[in-house]
């Protein structure tokens, strides 16, 4: 079943209505957001507990429980003055093939802004910083004029949309390091310092942003809060299959007829997905070779095993992948699989921040490697040694920039294998003719 539009959240998804203020509140949005404040934060949390929702940003932790891990009491300085808490929403999208959230910022941002008040008071929070990736230059300047339309119509300051509860919204741009999109380096990045990860304990609920109580969500997670409050946690909830509910933003790339950023239910089988919204696969199903299907850091899957599977968090992982942000990369037939995923090793190569011994060189000799497997001047037995670095840096690092580099070059020599022996006997076999 495809979602019907009555169902859709972002209703102006691909910019057909303006952004401004008054057309969002024609589409429902700041519909009464003072009442659902007036629920409290106990009812809030436990509706989006109710939900099913898990968050959107990649790594899918219940957004219901991460907001419960704040403080319901202030803790207090050194001066015994009680310290605020914040809530920072992830909009440094920098992962290859993720390009939902600038959708979502530059033709739908009111529904960031009030999620983030509805999500802020929820979690006790004094204010939002909305860190914006560096490169997502129009999307900025949308936000920051979103942002002070809902300041000048009361909807945020004091007694913000007249709730009695005061809250500020605040715009960081970043300067375009990937590494910012981690949580705890982002949060030292809006701290003025080098967007280096942290070491937890002590998690930021605990001590995050100034050493305050601090949460981290994706823009899609807090965007969809103010509806799923409004519609009900049972509606929300009866999209998707267990444990993998509500709708989603699938990013569709690559080798298909139409690519495009479309909101479906979770758990819809790949084919049907593409089929609908995509037009189908170039050149037709039996040119399929590969999909990545949650951004550049999860194992691609072969065409046979993803052709029937259902696009959501359990689907993807019981095929060794995951759905991650649903940035669904399509491989057909004519891609240079090798190339590819050597073309990602640089790229985590690149962003490594040089803090962890085993990514800071690991990614770099990965990538090296991988460049030797490319034109085939490796032996065989590297093939080998490179799953067992694989191994040696997944898992190993302070944050999961490690286990993003490592896990596409394990994608690939899980499932194509034979290429890689394929170009080092066919090298072989050239340098032997030369030789002859």
């Amino acid at each position: 079943m495809s979602l019907a539009d009555k169902d859709r959240i972002f209703t102006n998804v691909y910019g057909y209505q303006p952004w401004q203020l008054s057309a969002a509140q024609a589409r429902g949005d700041w519909d009464n957001t003072k009442d659902l404040i007036a629920r409290g934060r106990d009812a809030i949390i436990q509706e989006m507990k109710d939900s099913g929702l898990r968050g959107r940003g990649g790594a899918g932790f219940p957004t219901g429980m991460k907001w419960s891990f704040m403080p319901k009491q202030p803790p207090l300085d050194a001066a015994g003055n009680p310290r605020p808490s914040f809530l920072v929403i992830n909009a440094d999208e920098s992962e290859p093939g993720s390009c939902k959230d600038r959708e979502i910022i530059r033709h739908d941002p009111h529904k960031l802004i009030e999620g983030a008040l509805v999500a802020g008071f929820a979690m006790g929070a004094r204010a939002a910083y909305i860190y914006i990736r560096g490169e997502y230059i129009r999307e900025a300047e949308v936000l920051f004029a979103a942002v002070q339309e809902a300041y000048d119509a009361g909807l945020l300051g004091k007694n913000a949309a007249g709730s009695g509860y005061d809250y500020d919204v605040f715009v960081h741009r970043g300067a375009g390091a990937y590494i910012c999109g981690e949580e705890t380096a982002m949060i030292e990045s809006l701290e003025g310092k080098k967007g280096q990860p942290r070491l937890k304990p002590p998690f930021p609920a605990g001590a995050g942003l100034y050493g305050c109580p601090t949460t981290v969500n994706n823009v899609e997670s807090i965007a969809v809060a103010p509806t799923i409050l409004r519609r009900g946690a049972a509606w929300f909830s009866s999209f998707g299959n267990e444990n993998n509910r509500g709708t989603k933003l699938f990013q569709i790339s690559g080798h298909v007829n139409k690519p495009c950023v479309v909101e479906e239910e979770m758990s819809i089988p790949f084919r049907e997905l593409i089929e609908r919204h995509c037009g189908g696969i170039r050149g037709g199903w039996d040119n399929l070779l590969a999909v990545i299907p949650g951004g550049s850091s999860v194992p691609l899957v072969p065409a046979a095993q993803i052709m029937d599977c259902p696009m959501d968090f359990d689907g993807l992982k019981a095929l060794g992948s995951g759905l991650g942000t649903a940035a669904v990369i399509v491989m057909d037939k004519s891609t240079d699989i090798v190339r590819a995923i050597s073309r990602l090793s640089y790229f985590y190569k690149h962003e490594s921040c040089g803090q962890c011994t085993p990514c800071r060189e690991g990614t770099g000799w990965m990538w090296r490697v991988m460049e030797r497997l490319r034109t085939g001047e490796a032996h065989v037995d590297e093939i080998d040694m490179l799953q067992q670095v694989t191994k040696q840096v997944e898992g190993h690092t302070i944050c999961a920039l490690g286990d993003a580099a490592a896990w596409p070059i394990q994608g690939l020599i899980r499932h194509f294998r034979p290429e890689l022996e394929r170009r080092i006997e066919e090298r072989l076999g050239s340098l032997q003719q030369a030789a002859e």
